[in-house]
């Protein structure tokens, strides 16, 4: 699916207003993109809070080089180009750690998972890339469908060095034609083709088997939002045979940013056993339905023993597989702030 960004939802301003030096007018014709461009930064860096900082920085950029736009593009692809080349610019620092490392199984074998061994991996709410979203059904839905978005994919194009990613994102996720990309990453076109090819293959390798079926979905499936209520119920009765009904055999769970996958459900029994059960729970629970990255998800709050309310513990994003759960993806409840959610009483 791809964006082609030569389609507007917005007027284009002309060259002579861009440059005209109208810090008002320039910003909020620039704002027009902050969403989509937050988006398309969440996808080179793969944590939500750092494309949220970048956002700013190249709305910055742009204003500061207000009088190098010659409109040869669109001012929409210009602010796109800005800010994948404020990406690099972030994924080339020396202070960023972004190195992928090798996850281990919850015995201390090795063991492969894309989410595992990306620890900055962070999801990124439904409803603020709704925000992104054309009104409409108009083409450009799909820079935000499911198969752009979603954790596995987030997670396996981290493993991209940046410019492949980069290639990757503008010319199979926003629609860019070789040139164009050529010119916004200043490479030849033979070298952005080359580039596209090594990085398709290894998204092949990483992606799941069963990925092709998920389609290019906005919106959650009525079977998967069954499922997800099964899950939040059974969540906050501490029921683990309810919980294990709903879990595929060979399902996994990770934890970004530890490196550990939970391989299988007795596995994944075993790791809940103790919190769920027994003199060592840790108290009542109450679960929230969430969509992320276009998938189910459950936001999970904790009220222990002598406490008043239940505090944010941490948030489930499921991906499902022939009706059950084939991967859970937990994430500490830092986004739950960012989202102005308040503890539940």
């Amino acid at each position: 699916m791809v964006l082609g960004h030569g389609r507007q939802r917005h007027a284009e301003p002309s060259a002579e207003v861009i440059r005209a030096g109208d810090e008002s007018a320039f910003t909020e014709l620039a704002s027009r993109y902050r969403h989509e461009l937050r988006v398309h930064l969440y996808r080179m860096l793969g944590s939500f809070t750092e494309a949220e900082d970048l956002v700013q920085e190249t709305l910055l950029r742009a204003w500061r080089k207000r009088a190098d736009f010659a409109g040869r593009s669109t001012f929409r692809a210009w602010l796109y180009a800005i800010a994948t080349r404020a990406a690099l610019d972030v994924l080339a620092s020396p202070a960023r750690t972004r190195e992928v490392a090798m996850a281990a199984d919850s015995a201390g074998a090795p063991a492969s998972s894309a989410p595992a061994e990306v620890a900055w991996l962070q999801p990124y709410p439904d409803e603020l890339l709704d925000l992104a979203a054309p009104d409409g059904g108009e083409p450009e839905a799909a820079a935000i469908a499911r198969e752009t978005i979603e954790l596995a994919f987030l997670a396996a194009i981290q493993h991209l060095p940046p410019r492949q990613r980069a290639v990757l994102i503008l010319r199979d996720v926003a629609g860019w034609s070789a040139a164009e990309t050529a010119g916004s990453l200043e490479m030849s076109v033979a070298s952005v083709k080359s580039a596209l090819q090594r990085a398709r293959a290894t998204m092949r390798e990483r992606l799941p088997g069963r990925r092709a079926e998920w389609g290019a979905a906005t919106a959650l499936s009525e079977s998967e939002r069954a499922l997800l209520r099964r899950y939040v119920t059974a969540s906050q009765q501490g029921e683990l045979s309810a919980l294990a009904a709903l879990l595929r055999e060979d399902a996994r769970q990770t934890m970004p940013p530890d490196r550990l996958v939970f391989d299988g459900r007795a596995a994944i029994l075993d790791l809940w056993r103790p919190v769920l059960e027994g003199e060592e729970a840790w108290g009542e629970w109450r679960s929230v339905p969430l969509a992320v990255n276009r998938q189910p998800a459950a936001a999970n709050y904790l009220r222990r023993p002598g406490e008043a309310v239940f505090t944010a513990v941490n948030i489930d994003v499921l991906r499902i597989a022939d009706g059950l759960i084939a991967e859970i993806t937990t994430f500490g409840p830092e986004l739950l702030s960012a989202l102005g959610r308040e503890p539940v009483m």
